[in-house]
């Protein structure tokens, strides 16, 4: 994880699913968890997806609050 990962989690919008146009940082927590039993897409997204999940998880969402202000 880094500094632009995280960046990316609070500009880059969900392509498709039922979540289109989200910002991948605004993802429900069911949603994620549902792609970590699934398997998560290939890619830029899903590297995202995963590491967002993974902060959801772990209650570190919190770490977000100060890229949205930028």
């Amino acid at each position: 994880m880094n500094s632009e990962q995280l960046q990316l989690l609070v500009t880059r919008v969900m392509p498709y699913g039922r979540y289109k146009g989200h910002l991948i940082a605004d993802l429900p927590g069911n949603y994620l968890n549902w792609f970590a039993r699934k398997g998560f897409p290939p890619g830029e997204i899903g590297n995202l997806l995963a590491l967002m999940q993974e902060l959801d998880h772990n209650g570190l969402s919190s770490l977000l609050t100060p890229l949205r202000q930028r």
